[in-house]
């Protein structure tokens, strides 16, 4: 196996092809193809997040001089579908690893996370022996009828509704008396943060941080997930079943649609 860059619309077709998620980050800067002799068996996208100052600022806290230029965020990662469950994840991360080093020597760090939501607790990383940085709560909403994930970057049609709905100014976040109406529910899960130094003095700055030090790596145990039930009350659920053929709200069906293709960030 040997990775290369692939261009952006050979990238895109793949994940949309195999990936459970068609959202791309808008921030992307590398499209890298996982090859097996001249056949394409696998993706990876380098950029950032939606925040990226915010994201490695908080991480370092101690270190103001570390800034988005030392660190890329994994965006999409998928595989064809008979390389998933076997070695083949870690495999590949050895190579997007080796790669890093060898093409981007002034990035210190790749930084990636596992979406617990989805039921992912991100063993790959577990595997090629990414730094485990700990989770946070976050939050999606969900089609009761079709299943269909909307994200609440997708939803400002809706809070517009919503806004109608209950005589206010504007929304931020769909409210349970709305959603009840619409027949859509707020879902909580937990998000995974790893890390991996791609030099020895970048690993000596992240253990100086005794958090991140020996933090034990999730399992499926620690999934959560939560349904709001009323304002401000939630109860766990099982793992939701989300319809990801499903496009009403996301607004992300492509060919054509206009909206779709600006919110995939072909440019």
């Amino acid at each position: 196996m040997f990775i290369k860059e692939i261009s952006k619309t050979t990238a895109v077709d793949f994940i949309h092809s195999y990936h459970y998620s068609k959202i791309l980050p808008r921030l992307t800067k590398y499209y890298l193809g996982f090859f097996e002799e001249e056949r394409l068996v696998g993706v990876v996208t380098l950029g950032w997040g939606t925040q990226p100052k915010a994201t490695i600022k908080k991480i370092f806290y101690k270190h103001p001089e570390i800034t988005t230029k030392d660190y890329f965020e994994i965006g999409k990662m998928c595989f064809l579908p008979e390389k998933n469950g076997d070695n083949f994840g870690s495999l590949a991360m050895k190579e997007l690893i080796s790669w890093s080093k060898k093409n981007l020597p002034s990035v210190k760090f790749i930084y990636t996370m596992a979406d617990g939501i989805m039921g992912k607790c991100g063993y790959v990383y577990q595997a090629s022996n990414f730094i485990y940085l700990g989770h946070f709560k976050t939050n999606v909403y969900m089609d009761k009828q079709t299943g269909e994930k909307i994200h609440p970057r997708s939803s400002k049609q809706l809070c517009k509704e919503n806004a109608i709905f209950s005589n206010k100014e504007k929304i931020f976040w769909l409210e349970h008396d709305f959603c009840e109406h619409k027949g859509i529910s707020r879902i909580r899960g937990l998000m995974f943060r790893y890390i991996y130094p791609l030099d020895k003095k970048s690993r000596k700055i992240i253990f100086k941080y005794d958090e991140y030090r020996s933090n034990p790596y999730p399992k499926d145990k620690d999934l959560v997930f939560e349904e709001r039930v009323d304002k401000g009350k939630y109860n766990f659920i099982t793992q939701p079943q989300f319809n990801m053929d499903v496009f009403n709200y996301n607004y992300q069906k492509y060919g054509n649609n206009k909206l779709a293709e600006k919110f995939f960030s072909y440019n």
